[in-house]
This record gives structure tokens, sequence and C-alpha cells, in this order.
């Protein structure tokens, strides 16, 4: 589900109040963001997306009484079409992956810088995921081994995932291969519904596991 609102509803969730107040203040500063409110734990998320039903969630993951992953697990359960990316210190592919599973749409440090973060959150509202540049490169490390799924994919689809495994979104792949936008949205579409999974990230994730050396 793409979100085709002019302005994007963002949900803040974070234990540390200076961290809520400093990120609301970045991006309520953004004219195409408006942050519509803020949690400190997993179960304040949930009551906050149930009332306001944001667009976006940035979520933190090691918060007391209820953490970001389960806070993830409840919220994309009954409210699938939130994006929620996970806004963490934490480097730990087993919190990655956790959350990739759980549904989230992105993966970022808080030692993100700005630009960037304004990025992902722009590319979320063209259908895109995003995973930090160094998980990614973890990613890579540890799914290597060989396999067959990548024969379900015509060569054009492997040419859009090698580029999407790259970290390239969806403009900067149209560029590279001289196609139109829709067109690359159309193959990621073919290729998530051919390795049966969610999002661009899985797909990578999956490529990578079954890609023959």
């Amino acid at each position: 589900m793409e979100i085709n609102q002019e302005r994007l509803r963002v949900l803040v969730v974070d234990d540390s109040p200076l961290f809520r107040e400093g990120l609301s203040n970045l991006l309520g500063n953004r004219p195409d963001i408006e942050v519509v409110g803020e949690a400190s734990n997993g179960y304040e998320a949930l009551e906050k997306a149930r009332e306001i039903m944001p667009d976006v969630i940035l979520m933190d993951i090691i918060m007391p009484e209820c953490d970001g992953l389960e806070a993830t697990r409840m919220i994309k359960g009954e409210m699938p079409h939130i994006k929620v990316v996970m806004l963490t210190v934490s480097e730990s592919e087993e919190n990655l992956f956790q959350a990739i599973k759980l549904g989230a749409q992105g993966y970022l440090l808080k030692s993100v810088e700005a630009k960037e973060l304004f990025q992902v959150l722009r590319g979320l509202s063209q259908g895109e995921s995003y995973v930090a540049p160094g998980i990614a490169a973890k990613i890579l490390r540890e799914f290597a081994d060989p396999g067959y799924v990548t024969d379900r994919l015509s060569p054009r689809e492997k040419d859009v995932l090698e580029l999407v495994v790259q970290g390239l979104t969806n403009k900067e792949i149209s560029h590279s291969l001289g196609i139109a936008d829709s067109t690359v949205k159309n193959h990621l579409s073919n290729i998530t519904e051919k390795l049966h999974v969610r999002n661009r990230v899985e797909a990578a994730i999956r490529y990578l596991q079954n890609k023959r050396p």
C-alpha cells in the first residue's frame, strides 16, 4: 500500500523524552511531514496507532515494558497498512531479521543523518523499504548459500534485484537500467510474488540466501 497523502503523518516511539523531542522537532520542520504523536514504549505505541492511524511509525527497539519488536508484531497484525521503520542503536542481525519478519519496512541506526532519514521517508511514500547500508552489508555476509530461487526470475528481474541489493532506490534503478519508474515497480511486484515475500528487503535477503555461486 502506497501513501498518497501530501503530508506524511508520523508517530515517534522511543523511551528517551529528549530523543523524541529532538526527532519530532526535526521532522516537524519539514513541510511534507507531520508528527501526529509520540509514545514511550510498545504498549503506548499500539494505543496511539489505534487512536491516530499514522502513515509511518519510527520505532525504537530497546524500550521498557514492551519493546519495539513486540509492538511491531501487534501493530502490523492489527493494522498492516501502517508502515513501521525501526530506528535503533542495535546492529544485531537477530533484531534486524526479526523486525523484517514481523513486517517492518525499514531498519535504520540512530546515527543516520537527517538527509538520509528524509530520503527513507520519501521512499516509503512510493512503497519502498530500506535497510541501513552497514546492516545490509551484514546480510550480504550472512546469506550466501547457493540455491535455486533465482531460477524463477527473468534476467531483467535479476538485474533489478541486484541493484536493490546494492541499496539503490526505484528512481536510481530506473536510471541505471534505462527503464521507467513504473516498470521498476512492476518488476518488483513480480519479484515479491515469485519469491513469496512481502517487500524488497525480504526479496533481497531471499535472493542472497539462494543465489547460485
